[in-house]
């Protein structure tokens, strides 16, 4: 194995998240910051954060709303093939 190439390995190493916990860990960097952590992380705290800058919840909710009345409104799968059906006899008759 060649000599001098791997990084120099940190047993305790430091990982610092925004919300202010500390963390010690092994790594090849002696101090790791970061945003999210398990202390802070909604899938952990059961607090559910929606950060919605774009509006993206709500225009598809308004898409979604739109789908469906138009889905009420239009003819099912059924509805459309026994009018092809009654058109087609219609024009066997005459």
């Amino acid at each position: 194995m060649k000599k001098d190439i791997h990084p120099k390995y940190h047993k305790a190493a430091k990982i610092i998240c925004v919300c202010g916990n500390e963390l010690t860990t092994g790594s090849t960097m002696p101090e790791i910051k970061v945003e999210i952590c398990h202390l802070c992380h909604p899938f952990y705290t059961g607090k559910q954060r929606l950060v919605d800058t774009a509006r993206r919840v709500e225009k598809f909710q308004e898409r979604l709303s739109k789908k469906d009345t138009t889905a009420t409104a239009s003819k099912g799968k059924k509805a459309k093939l026994a009018a092809k059906a009654e058109k087609k006899t219609s024009k066997v008759n005459k």
